[in-house]
């Protein structure tokens, strides 16, 4: 099955950093994390796959960065949006498991 691929800089372990990655592991959201500090093919690979409409006006996009393989999920901010909405496991292109506050909306919603 798929699985979030996470883009950080492990020598600027920021408070969004921080957020991201303690979400996704009190959730048992299994992810790989990728350092782009101190990996320039991580660097290149996540500059290159976000998409056009994703980067910011001037210079580069800036960690953190979530893609689902090589689909694009978002930056910290759609990330945040999405928590707060109980929709990170859409975010994340995942199935929210049966239990989770995602998966009791998305069935309230089907029930309408």
């Amino acid at each position: 099955h798929s699985r979030p691929t996470y883009f950080g800089e492990s020598s600027n372990d920021t408070a969004q950093q921080q957020d991201v990655m303690g979400f996704l592991a009190a959730n048992k959201i299994e992810f790989e994390e990728c350092d782009i500090a101190a990996n320039e093919a991580n660097r290149k690979w996540m500059r290159e796959n976000i998409p056009e409409e994703s980067r910011p006006a001037t210079g580069n996009p800036l960690p953190p960065q979530i893609f689902n393989e090589i689909k694009y999920c978002g930056n910290y901010e759609a990330f945040f949006d999405a928590r707060e909405d109980n929709a990170v496991y859409a975010f994340l292109g995942l199935t929210a498991p049966p239990g989770s506050k995602e998966a009791e909306a998305l069935a309230k919603k089907a029930q309408q």
